[in-house]
């Protein structure tokens, strides 16, 4: 397993070169720069802060500005060079907007920040998901299988930022019990962000719960049990409960990253100071080393999730070997 998990992590460092490649392009590419928008200065100073931020330097080759010099020498006065030689070494750079502090900090403060309130949500999902789909597939085509897959399919529908309005009004305005915003107090400022962005996840792995049992449910191997005269408990959780985790392991990969990575609009909502606000600043005000090293994080994340779902499968599956 160890040899897997170091494979899969070495597999992972051309993703994220190329990933910091493509973003590099990508911010380069679009009009305007992170000092376009500050208020007229002269041209000397202006010309000051490029140079001190090495934004004077050619994004890229640029032979036609170094014809006398080789070729090294002109790729090694690039951009692209300057930060992808620092982000080796792990220096994300400094921010172009945030005067005085580096991305890494900014990124340290703000990301157990977003992992935490991530993890609520994430547990709120698989614990409620979870039995949830269980109980919809064993009372299939009951009143409580229907209502269920209501709420599955409503929470699906809505958007995180509806719910998290709904919430508010009804549990800070009507019924004052939880407050309405802030992350440093106690748990109740942390119910109302965990619910509204769990939600979603909460209707999709009950969803596929539920289509997954019922698959399972009607094997072969389900029926042997019950003919052996197995109570069915034993039927249902050793037998049918765990063969059906395999599909809800295949999306938590992605889900968890996105409930991470997606967690922009329930921070905005509630004030919560984690990487969501220096994401959108930083791509309202172009600062392109805050965004470069947001992506990567959240794609480190990414990563990390899915190699957890592989070593998962084997844990549960023992017949699925990894490679």
């Amino acid at each position: 397993m160890i040899r897997f998990i170091l494979k899969r992590l070495f597999i992972s460092i051309p993703v994220i070169f190329i990933l910091a490649t493509l973003t590099f392009c990508f911010m380069r590419i679009i009009p305007g720069g992170p000092f376009d928008k500050d208020k007229v200065i002269p041209p000397e100073i202006k010309k000051n802060i490029e140079a001190k931020y090495d934004l004077d330097k050619p994004t890229f080759l640029n032979f036609r500005k170094f014809p006398e010099k080789k070729w090294f020498h002109t790729v090694t006065e690039t951009q692209y060079f300057y930060y992808m030689s620092d982000l080796i070494r792990g220096d994300l750079g400094p921010s172009y907007k945030y005067l005085g502090r580096n991305v890494t900090d900014i990124i340290k403060d703000s990301l157990p920040v977003s992992i935490e309130l991530g993890i609520y949500a994430l547990l709120l999902a698989f614990f409620l998901g979870i039995p949830l789909g269980i109980i919809s597939a064993y009372k299939h085509n009951s009143w409580i299988d229907s209502t269920s897959m209501f709420f599955a399919i409503s929470g699906v529908a809505l958007p995180s930022f509806v719910v998290a309005a709904i919430l508010v009004l009804i549990f800070s305005f009507y019924l004052p019990w939880l407050p309405v915003g802030l992350w440093d107090g106690g748990i109740e400022y942390k119910i109302m962000p965990a619910v509204a962005l769990g939600l979603r996840p909460v209707a999709i792995i009950a969803r596929l719960m539920r289509t997954s049992m019922l698959d399972v449910i009607q094997a072969d191997y389900v029926r042997t049990a019950r003919a052996k005269g197995l109570s069915e408990a034993p039927v249902i959780l050793k037998h049918v409960v765990k063969n059906s985790l395999i599909p809800v392991l295949t999306i938590s990969g992605p889900l968890i990253a996105g409930v991470i990575t997606g967690s922009f609009v329930i921070e905005h909502v509630f004030a919560i100071p984690g990487m969501a606000k220096h994401f959108i600043l930083a791509v309202t005000n172009r600062d392109y080393t805050l965004i470069m090293g947001v992506t990567l994080v959240y794609a480190a994340l990414l990563i990390v999730a899915n190699i957890m779902v592989d070593v998962l499968y084997m844990i549960v599956d023992p017949r699925i070997k990894l490679a």
